[in-house]
């Protein structure tokens, strides 16, 4: 059996990181109290907790954690602002939270750190299996109040990717010795530096001088960044998670390659990829990832030295994961009948990064709709910091309206197919933002190519939902048994 002690030994199976809050505390604690690597999402989750409380936190789950908070003047103040006992109309908006930037205010620090702290810690209620938690470098300004908020509630793993986040050690470092933390930001036609910090002192947290610091694992895409990373990172990096393009989510861009398929998708060739033999050289466990979700696939990672493999997409439509259960059961549905297309977008993320849609009906996926949505930035995690001609920062998002855009310096190239990512993934998740004028954001889904095989992980032939606790049990079905925990 695999220990629940995460310092012990590796996890075979890594569940995905998929936000926003797809990979939420309940998928994450369900997937660890088999033996295996939870995962939840910190993105955007200040927004995540604020929305949940304003429809009431049903189940009583938020202010339980709340309620366990070190700092109890924090938690009540968040309580104040944003609980609503009965929940709110259907018809009201929700109370806004945009992301914060390099000079936030400190109620919006103290939402950051709380909301991490409690997606963890009910993670981790009531076991003892790994718990990690799954953020981006693209999102640079709540990422040291995210770390300290999911440290403060005892996380086992830091997983990023999208960039390079050779600054994320050297953090963790520091703010597992209650010591102040920086990070430099990707501002915009500047040379000089900008940095986002956070000081566990000034925020309050005094007393608290020594946090579990947990490991880190990079997502890279090459052996080269990886080797980079294990060199010049500011602190130990303690693993790779090896993403290929067919992976959900933000996909690196093709090396060297600008040319399009037939279906309009970026084409990836030999040079993509990872040279597995020069990963193994560096010494540090490596987790594979992308359409790894069949036991065949695992035992065929491991053949080739990787510690195990991540998986997302079949972990995405379990009972257990934060999609709604309208999504979850069309796409099991689809997915039966081999009618399910997803697409390599090369546009729709504000990141530039290419971007994996799911292709379904009433979705941002269909270009009607996307052309009929109003455009709008009003959460902003995706935004990019430039230079004002003030001399300060800026930030801006190619989705958001293209004159705003363009007045802040822009190039309206830039704002073509650009889909509001942010409002998107809020919507998956059944917090889908309501305008004034009555109109509700549309899902924007997102997943691996693998999805056309979910049928495999329905316990029966008759079934039409089925469990972590199946996903792992499948794919872990050709491990020795003495190695492979069965208790859920």
């Amino acid at each position: 059996m695999f220990s629940s002690d995460a310092t012990a030994q590796e996890p075979v199976l890594i569940q995905g990181g998929m936000g926003a809050a797809v990979s939420n505390w309940r998928l994450a604690k369900a997937v660890a109290m088999t033996g295996q690597l939870g995962v939840v999402s910190g993105t955007a989750m200040d927004v995540v907790l604020s929305r949940r409380l304003q429809l009431g936190d049903p189940g009583g789950h938020m202010r339980r954690a709340l309620a366990d908070f070190p700092f109890p003047e924090m938690a009540r103040r968040i309580l104040d602002k944003f609980y609503v006992p009965d929940g709110k109309a259907a018809d009201q908006p929700f109370r806004g939270a945009m992301v914060i930037t390099d000079t936030p205010t400190t109620s919006q620090l103290e939402l950051v750190v709380v909301a991490n702290f409690v997606e963890v810690w009910l993670a981790k209620e009531d076991h003892d299996g790994p718990i990690g938690i799954n953020l981006l470098e693209k999102i640079q300004t709540p990422t040291l109040a995210s770390l300290y908020g999911a440290m403060l509630a005892g996380v086992d793993y830091v997983l990023m990717g999208a960039g390079i986040p050779k600054f994320i050690p050297g953090a963790l470092d520091r703010l597992s010795r209650g010591e102040a933390a920086e990070l430099p930001l990707h501002i915009l036609d500047t040379d000089q530096p900008v940095y986002s910090r956070f000081d566990p002192v000034a925020f309050g947290a005094g007393e608290i001088t020594w946090l579990n610091r947990p490991k880190f694992l990079a997502i890279v895409a090459s052996a080269t960044l990886a080797s980079m990373l294990a060199k010049k990172s500011t602190g130990k990096v303690d693993g790779f998670i090896i993403e290929g393009p067919t992976a959900g989510g933000h996909n690196a861009p093709p090396r060297g390659r600008t040319e399009l398929n037939d279906r309009g998708e970026p084409v990836y060739g030999r040079r993509d990829v990872v040279k597995l033999a020069e990963i193994a050289k560096i010494g540090l466990p490596f987790w594979l990832a992308g359409s790894y979700g069949s036991a065949d696939a695992i035992e065929q990672a491991i053949a080739e030295g990787a510690t195990g493999v991540q998986v997302g997409t079949p972990f995405a439509f379990c009972q257990e994961s934060g999609l709604s259960d309208g999504i979850k059961s069309e796409v099991i549905q689809r997915a039966r009948a081999g009618k399910l297309d997803v697409h390599t977008d090369p546009l729709a993320s504000p990141t530039g990064f290419p971007f994996k849609v799911l292709q379904l009906n009433d979705t941002m996926s269909e270009l009607p709709i996307y052309e009929e949505r109003k455009r709008i930035c009003d959460l902003g995690f995706l935004r990019q910091g430039y230079l004002r001609e003030d001399g300060k920062t800026g930030w801006r998002c190619p989705a958001e309206p293209v004159d705003d855009y363009v007045r802040k310096g822009g190039m309206v190239e830039d704002t073509v197919g650009r889909k509001c990512v942010c409002n998107g993934l809020l919507a998956d998740i059944g917090l889908a933002q309501t305008r004034k004028s009555g109109e509700t954001e549309l899902p924007l889904v997102t997943c691996g190519n693998d999805v056309v095989n979910i049928g495999r992980f329905l316990p029966s032939d008759d079934a039409i939902a089925y469990s972590a606790a199946d996903v792992v049990e499948t794919l872990l079905t050709k491990m020795p048994s003495a190695e492979v925990a069965t208790t859920v």
